[in-house]
């Protein structure tokens, strides 16, 4: 029990710095999608990956982890802290590299945008389709494969390198799924509530 309260605390936080760094919302009146140019892209990875939000995000999930000892093996000890955000901010640069990589790549956009349309269904499905699909320079959307590998090779490559011994690949799948409907949740919010 603890440790799902843990995972969803370090999704909700480090989701949370992320947003706080996204562009005013669009609006009907706003011209369609337009792909942003190379330097923009990688900027986002940059603060993605290093910006102070992020970096708050990373210690206070490792403050949270501390606090209730998750993993238990590294203690509540400073020691035990700066493990986890060590470990954070290494699940982080992994996510946000192969998010980045996969849609430079693949020429796609998988950064989340308010929807155009104002009624609420539009923008509750605009929330969760955001998730799981990404823009191609057109604006359609397809299969977000970057955020999708981005997630769970995150979680997997944790939960196989550096995270204890009793903690598997399971527990990487099981912690990117958590991941996934966390940012469905923090879409929705953005919807709805943060300007």
């Amino acid at each position: 029990m603890i440790k799902t309260i843990f995972v969803w605390l370090s999704v909700l936080t480090i989701s949370a710095a992320s947003f706080a760094q996204s562009p005013a919302p669009s609006n009907g009146n706003q011209a369609a999608y337009v792909r942003p140019n190379a330097e923009k892209r990688f900027k986002r990875y940059v603060n993605d990956t290093v910006g102070l939000y992020n970096w708050a995000g990373i210690v206070t999930v490792a403050g949270f982890g501390t606090a209730f000892n998750n993993p238990k093996e590294w203690g509540k000890s400073w020691d035990g802290f700066g493990r986890r955000v060590a470990s954070n901010f290494g699940r982080n640069a992994i996510k946000s590299t192969a998010i980045y990589a996969l849609d430079e790549s693949l020429k796609l956009d998988s950064h989340f945008y308010r929807s155009e349309k104002r009624d609420v269904g539009s923008r509750v499905a605009n929330a969760f389709l955001s998730t799981v699909t990404s823009r191609k320079p057109s604006g359609k959307r397809v299969l977000g494969v970057p955020r999708i590998a981005g997630t769970y090779t995150s979680d997997i490559i944790a939960s196989q390198l550096w995270y204890p011994a009793r903690y598997d690949w399971k527990d990487g799948m099981r912690n990117g799924t958590v991941s996934l409907g966390i940012n469905s949740m923090f879409n929705l919010l953005r919807e709805f509530v943060l300007k």
